[in-house]
């Protein structure tokens, strides 16, 4: 059963698994993604290492508040990109990966949490950065999953894998074509050694769909990634044990984005997972946990 945590103005829906009294690992999911792309079952195997592992739904998406009033700001995308793609932050986003990160913060200062492991796939590998930087003092140890710092002239994603990431269904559309374009696009990004079994990733895509749909959220996120700019400032801010970990196939985020963060933050260490694209493939699950739990132990 999920939980509600209020955080300033906004209230942020969340899951624990594991004992409270083992260290904190904060799980923060990326664009458009709700906390339950972090499945349950990957939680528990995390947890059942000695962990009190939480999740959440970062605001505008899932069951957290929605900033409704806001628009993601106006101007053309390949203008904005091509700012994004020289390190400059784009203007007029309601709000950015700083506020993210403070978000993270709030939630686990309503739980009573101190320090916590942090763990960030792709947006939110983003704002595991941002807390490293802002909130050192509370942060065990971080891990930074096929993100990027959004330093200046990295190799852009592949295009194809970036369309489809972008290229949002109507908002006339039905649900069973939303279900097929989640699909789709989990086929593209995703890992093309290991796809996911068709029928799982329905089930996965229609519990998405029916948890909370909604559609803004994805523009208003897209627009704080471009609204920071270069995370390479945050990166030399950074002081806690971090692990970056980047899939071998993944063609959204290329390899190239996480060795930039390793190359910036001080004393990073990079794993590459073979065979994992832009996704959590679960055929990887005993590899990508054993890399986490070995480096929160340290």
């Amino acid at each position: 059963m999920s939980n509600f945590a209020p955080v300033g103005d906004l209230t942020f829906c969340y899951d624990e698994f594991g004992n409270p009294a083992d260290p904190a690992v904060l799980l923060i999911m990326g664009l458009g993604a709700q906390m339950v792309f972090w499945r349950p079952e990957f939680c528990e195997q995390i947890a059942a290492h000695g962990y009190r592992v939480i999740r959440f739904d970062n605001r505008d998406i899932g069951l957290s508040s929605k900033i409704d009033d806001a628009s993601p700001g106006s101007g053309l995308l390949p203008a904005k990109l091509l700012r994004h793609f020289i390190g400059q932050a784009v203007p007029g986003s309601p709000y950015t990966l700083v506020d993210m990160a403070d978000d993270a913060i709030g939630v686990l200062d309503h739980l009573g949490v101190d320090r916590a492991h942090i763990v960030g796939a792709s947006m939110g590998g983003m704002i595991a950065q941002v807390v490293g930087a802002n909130h050192a003092d509370r942060v065990l140890s971080d891990t930074i999953i096929m993100s990027s710092n959004n330093r200046a002239f990295l190799p852009p994603p592949g295009p194809k894998q970036l369309l489809a990431l972008l290229k949002r269904p109507p908002r006339s559309a039905d649900r069973d074509r939303i279900i097929a374009t989640s699909m789709a696009t989990g086929r593209i990004i995703g890992s093309q050694s290991l796809p996911a079994d068709p029928t799982v990733a329905r089930e996965h895509a229609a519990e998405y769909y029916d948890r909370n749909y909604y559609l803004p959220g994805f523009a208003r996120q897209f627009a704080a990634i471009m609204g920071t700019g270069s995370l390479v400032s945050f990166n030399k801010r950074i002081t806690a044990p971090t692990l970056v970990m980047h899939g071998s196939e993944d063609k959204l985020m290329r390899g190239s984005a996480s060795k930039a963060v390793v190359a910036t933050v001080p004393g990073a260490r990079y794993t590459e997972i073979k065979g994992m694209g832009h996704d959590l493939p679960r055929p990887l699950w005993d590899r990508i946990i054993r890399e986490l739990t070995t480096h929160f132990a340290g």
